[in-house]
């Protein structure tokens, strides 16, 4: 057997890409968005065709498979494989021409979806097949499983899209397949030998996508090679370039909601909708817009029901599509409707369906929900007898899962919670009897994901030997040495083998994070992601933060799904937790939590990582940045003694750098300038009140200050959190706030002493530290918090920290859930305030960086709406602004820190007037901004008191 190291030794010195066989990669890849688990021997990154060929030669000659490979978006298992995976994403993206006129494209493989479209729409064009992973799946992935998405119905699916392909066969020959049989050796002979096969089984309905393709060899379909290769899932030839069709951009588009009592009589209903000819129809399941609902807090208004259609008409005019809307809500027999011609309210509600296909990985009561019966198909009229018969098998089986799909073409999408640890036994049962009942219906087992590892097994029930031979002579012709993606399709991998998640040890809490919301086990959490990718995705236009260092690197390993592969390996005992993979893996996290919110199955590897660091370090030596920075509170309480002393040190370049490099900070890095005095200093001098001599001015952001009114003893408290941030760098932020909070009639108090939330100490994995320190915190709130107190912080990290990390630190004592509960950033607890009255600035322009756990963990509606009322031209930066609190000042971390900061928050100072008023909340977006950008920033505290 050819060892990763031979493979490495081999490839190396031939490939113009990369090829890499370390633990820490092939864990990465040993999983798409299925269920399934198959670790590469090696991963290879190509840069040209020649790479390809040379690959797919090695493979050959040593016995190893070779399975393609694009946005891993798969769901089936198709893009996984045992020997060589050729991931086509990184280099060979391109596209390598866009003809307007003939509206035809030809793409590279690695071409993502949404850079095809987006490249298209400046002419009036589209790709027509448009997938809910558009914005990380690739084109060809999409010719690989043959993708359709909801607008199918009018445009149809890739295979209707394909011109022309050119190929390496699995012998390595180039071959470029259109339109004529001779381009490959006996494809002719074996088409015209089994005629009566292709014409009588296969493309019987358009969702019919399980199996290969071969209607498309008949002649009265055209003899379509190219059409035919499509949704063969890699198993007959690696794509090198595609030549496909564009569809013009509709001029005008209207949304139609239907309400009807349930999912399955919607689907009743679906011949009248079809009539009518519209370019989409999606269903959704009442329990599926619960899920959102309760994941967003609110969802647009939709018609009376139990399940809706999202239908779109369109046409060249606006009074066109509308007069298509009107005459579909003549046509059908809903309960309800609601047409909606205003396209950011049409935007809203199909994030409905977007938004749910990520919550459909989980069940209503909350348990995790699998791939694996998620696509089958129906002819459209049996639709709704098999909902309902569907329903039943469900019922009868114990599993459950949310509905949707696109029911003008048949085919439903459900992720249920599959008894896969109960595998073979249950899982096995359920899947035969699933195949068994869409089979009863016409139906196809996949209607456009593909059969991968997930049901190739189950092609046996759909199929007839005779056809399972013919797809098997139709690979042999392109693949005659079965080198690619074995094991799939044909010969198949029985359904249950392989499974990522049969047989997994528990790995409960070791005294770090309780993961109270996965029963305690680390290993539930880890897995909870299913692969389905967007943290690949830009979705900062969408106000998105994941994953930064991702879109910095555009390295899988900097993704949220490649570090929770990495993690998944140790949770199964495959990896230490100290091992270099887990170390190298974890590297680049930014700790920003944007995960947390916006991975659809909500991983946390801010969390994970501080686990794993704990876990790793806990009683043994550790970085010296986890003493410098882990610490740092401790630090600044000396220094903010002498702060003078401090500034004058850190102002001398020479002790700077060699005080930042033994420190394991980069001595590129400036070091924030200490107060002369701290907040701490300032408010005992003061006596705990903001006199007026100190106030610039009344503020026009608050109610009048009367002398009944005025703060004293007899008032309503509210608890300032002085963080360490605010307290040694700005206390003036802190002095804001007071005075703020004071002129709305309240007592400000401050903790008596010196506490700390212990933010530093989990970034760096010191959780016993970290824990520690909340206890102090619980300490020193207690008796306020008791008496029903409000606490505001202004840091919104650490605010972070009091409202999510405490409870999940502190499980067992009773006052961290009240603490956490109690906590309010500014803004939540200025909305609060009946008589506040903000000020009025219409025509005013901000730039504003929300802090990435301010958007994770806190959310950041309070402070969007309040900006909002006041009438202010406002460009939120979306995504991180590199520096996340320790992360961009240790060593190594500096051209990352950058590049991140570059894929939002630069170019927006940039773009923004001198006059532009810079709004960020944590102490790390402003320090980025003034190093990298030399830009002053405001606190919402002094922006509101300085107008």
């Amino acid at each position: 057997m050819v060892t990763k190291d031979r493979v490495v030794a081999a490839l190396g010195s031939r490939l113009s890409g990369e090829v890499d066989a370390s633990e820490r990669r092939r864990a990465e890849y040993s999983s798409d968005a299925s269920n399934y688990r198959v670790p590469p021997r090696a991963v290879v990154f190509p840069r040209t065709d020649q790479d390809v060929a040379v690959a797919l030669e090695f493979a050959e000659n040593n016995g190893l498979s070779v399975t393609a490979r694009g946005g891993g978006t798969s769901v089936a298992g198709n893009a996984i494989g045992p020997g060589l995976v050729l991931d086509f994403s990184r280099h060979m993206n391109a596209i390598l021409e866009l003809d307007a006129q003939a509206r035809v494209a030809r793409v590279q493989p690695g071409v993502v979806l949404s850079e095809l479209q987006k490249a298209a729409r400046p002419h009036g064009l589209r790709f027509g097949p448009d997938p809910s992973t558009q914005n990380r799946c690739t084109l060809g992935g999409m010719i690989g499983n043959n993708a359709c998405g909801p607008r199918a119905v009018a445009w149809g699916r890739t295979s209707d899209t394909v011109r022309e392909l050119r190929i390496l066969d699995g012998t390595g020959v180039e071959r470029t397949l259109a339109h004529d049989l001779s381009v490959l050796p006996g494809l002719a002979e074996f088409t015209r030998a089994h005629l009566a096969v292709l014409r009588t089984d296969l493309g019987r309905f358009e969702r019919q996508a399980s199996g290969y393709g071969l209607e498309h060899l008949l002649p009265e379909r055209g003899s379509s090679v190219a059409k035919a290769f499509v949704g063969s899932e890699g198993t007959c030839g690696l794509l090198l370039d595609a030549t496909v069709d564009l569809v013009p951009l509709p001029k005008a588009a209207v949304l139609t909601v239907l309400g009807y009592p349930d999912i399955a009589t919607a689907a009743d209903d679906v011949a009248a909708v079809m009539a009518c000819k519209p370019t989409a129809v999606e269903g959704i399941d009442a329990r599926l817009v619960d899920a959102v609902r309760a994941h967003r807090g609110t969802v647009p208004e939709l018609p009376r029901g139990g399940g809706w259609l999202f239908v779109e008409t369109t046409g060249d005019t606006p009074a066109e599509a509308l007069a298509g809307a009107a005459q579909l809500r003549r046509s059908v027999d809903a309960l309800d409707s609601r047409i909606v011609t205003d396209p950011a309210a049409a935007a809203a509600l199909w994030h409905i369906r977007a938004d749910g296909a990520g919550l459909a990985g989980r069940t209503p009561d909350g348990q995790p929900a699998w791939p694996g019966w998620e696509d089958a198909a129906v002819p459209p009229e049996r639709l709704g007898a098999y909902l309902r018969d569907f329903a039943d098998l469900t019922r009868a089986h114990g599993v459950d899962g949310l509905l949707y799909g696109h029911i003008g073409d048949g085919c439903i999408h459900v992720r249920l919670d599959l008894p896969i640890a109960d595998a073979p036994q249950r899982f096995r049962r359920f899947l035969f009897d699933a195949a068994e009942l869409v089979v009863r219906h016409g139906g196809s087992l996949s209607g456009e994901h593909g059969d991968g590892r997930a049901r190739s097994e189950l092609l046996a029930l759909m199929y007839s030997r005779p056809v399972l031979d013919v797809f098997a002579g139709y690979k042999a012709l392109f693949d005659p040495k079965e080198v690619l993606n074995a094991g799939v399709l044909v010969a198949p991998r029985p359904i249950d083998a392989d499974l990522r998640l049969a047989g997994l040890p528990l790995l409960p809490a070791a005294g770090g994070f309780a993961f109270p919301h996965d029963n305690g086990d680390l290993s539930t959490a880890v897995h909870r992601c299913v692969g389905v990718g967007k943290c690949r995705a830009d979705t900062s236009a969408a106000g998105g933060f994941m994953c930064p260092s991702y879109l910095a690197t555009r390295d899988e390993k900097d993704s949220t799904r490649g570090r929770a592969r990495v993690l998944q390996e140790v949770a199964r005992g495959a990896l230490p937790w100290s091992s270099a993979a887990v170390a190298e893996s974890l590297e680049l996290c930014l700790s920003c939590k944007a995960c947390r919110s916006d991975c659809p199955a909500g991983v946390d590897v801010a969390t994970y990582k501080a686990e794993a660091l704990y876990r790793r370090y806990r009683h043994r030596p550790r970085p010296l940045d986890h003493y410098s920075l882990g610490w740092l509170p401790r630090w600044l309480a000396v220094a903010t003694r002498l702060p003078r002393a401090a500034n004058a040190l850190a102002d001398v370049s020479v002790l700077r750098r060699i005080g930042l490099r033994a420190a394991g900070i980069d001595p590129r890095r400036e070091v924030p300038r200490l107060a002369d005095r701290s907040f701490r200093r300032m408010w005992r001098d003061l006596g705990g009140v903001v006199p007026p001599q100190v106030r610039p001015h009344q503020p026009r952001g608050t109610v009048e200050t009367t002398e009944t009114q005025r703060p004293g003893a007899d008032r309503p408290e509210v608890m300032l959190w002085i963080d360490t941030f605010t307290d040694a760098f700005d206390p003036e932020i802190a002095l804001a706030a007071a005075q703020l909070v004071q002129s709305l009639g309240y007592r400000v108090r401050i903790p008596a002493r010196r506490v700390c939330c212990g933010l530093t100490w989990i970034s760096t994995g010191q959780l016993d530290g970290a824990r520690a320190r909340l206890r102090g915190t619980l300490d020193a709130l207690a008796e306020h918090v008791r008496a029903g107190g409000i606490v505001v912080g202004l840091e919104p990290s650490c605010t972070a920290v009091l409202r999510s990390d405490l409870p999940e630190l502190l499980p067992e004592d009773p006052r961290a859930a009240a603490t956490a509960q109690a906590v309010r950033t500014l803004a939540e607890f200025l909305s609060e305030q009946p008589d506040w009255r903000p000020p009025q600035l219409a025509g005013r322009s901000v730039v504003v960086q929300p802090h990435c756990h301010h958007h994770a963990t806190l959310g950041f509606a309070a402070d969007r709406q309040l900006l909002a009322t006041i009438g202010m031209n406002v460009t939120e930066v979306t995504g991180c602004c590199g520096l996340a609190g320790n992360f961009g000042m240790q060593l190594d971390h500096y051209d990352i820190s950058v590049a991140v900061a570059e894929h939002g928050l630069l170019p927006a100072l940039r773009a923004a007037e001198e006059t532009t008023v810079f709004l960020a909340d944590g102490f790390s977006c402003r320090t980025q901004a003034a190093q990298l950008a030399g830009r002053r920033s405001r606190h919402l505290a002094q922006f509101l008191l300085e107008q």
